[in-house]
């Protein structure tokens, strides 16, 4: 079988699977399993695929017509401007997280040799971007469970981070709130129980701690602004993705504890995603 029959039934079966990329899907799958670069694939559609490719093929297109995680297939995965290790245990990082990323480091332009706290840091997309982008940054990248340290711990390595510290710990207990900081940054857990039934398929492979912020999704707000308030500078920025019409909840929480300059700027489909405030 060639590349382009593969290619061919792969799409077919994906876009049967209800999968709305279904081409993309699968074309970076292929393009994973037989180590095609992005600029070779059109002369690599008429190659013969080896027994043994097949099967790994067949394995990794049956996880996804399932709606496993093309990220966690593919292992890894591109975020901002660089590449993170992700699998089961770690959410993967999406997108829309990339706006966050932007708005911390426009504020970061200004700022001389930054502090940075990420908490509910996860694969460390964020921190480690604000890193890379800003060598002279020390980032503090707070996780509290082991899976998704791994991966935070891999990520370093991976992007050869070597501003950023990982500390494991607990941000509901206000663990990282012992330093002084120019910026604290979170995408904390944010879905309510009840919304876990209407979100996408693929969510309900990924840790359900990265995703559940309590009842009304404001637990990991309400227990940052609390915690950690204190942990930044006068004229530090406070830096939240944040659920869908959770904008204002979160922009309240964050007036009540006269926080200032409170902006809300909206995702690439035009959801408001970041919250961000001044001390």
């Amino acid at each position: 079988m060639t590349v382009q029959d593969y290619y061919i039934n792969a799409k077919n079966i994906l876009q049967k699977s209800g999968i709305e990329d279904f081409a993309y899907d699968a074309r970076l799958i292929l393009e994973n399993v037989l180590s095609i670069p992005q600029n070779e694939w059109l002369i690599s559609l008429n190659k013969t695929i080896s027994s043994e490719k097949l099967a790994l093929l067949d394995e990794k297109l049956k996880k996804r017509q399932n709606r496993y995680p093309l990220q966690y297939i593919l292992g890894e995965w591109n975020f901002y401007k660089y590449s993170f290790k992700v699998g089961e245990g770690v959410l993967v990082p999406r997108s829309d997280t990339e706006i966050l990323v932007e708005k911390c480091c426009e504020y970061l332009e200004t700022v001389k040799q930054p502090k940075v706290l990420d908490l509910c840091a996860g694969s460390g997309c964020i921190g480690i971007s604000i890193a890379k982008d800003f060598p002279q940054s020390a980032v503090f990248a707070v996780e509290k469970f082991d899976p998704a340290l791994e991966y935070l711990n891999k990520n370093v390595k991976h992007n050869n981070a070597t501003n950023v510290t990982v500390i494991k710990g607990d941000v509901l207990a206000g663990d990282g709130n012992d330093g002084v900081y120019n910026l604290i940054v979170s995408n904390p857990p944010y879905i309510p129980p009840c919304e876990m039934e209407i979100i996408s398929p693929e969510t309900r492979y990924e840790p359900q701690t990265a995703l559940l912020g309590g009842q009304d999704g404001m637990l990991f707000y309400k227990a940052i602004v609390k915690k950690y308030k204190t942990s930044l500078i006068k004229g530090g920025m406070l830096a939240f993705e944040v659920g869908i019409n959770e904008d204002r909840k979160v922009a309240e929480i964050l007036k009540t504890a006269d926080f200032k300059n409170i902006t809300v700027t909206k995702d690439f489909n035009g959801i408001n995603r970041v919250v961000t405030a001044i001390k």
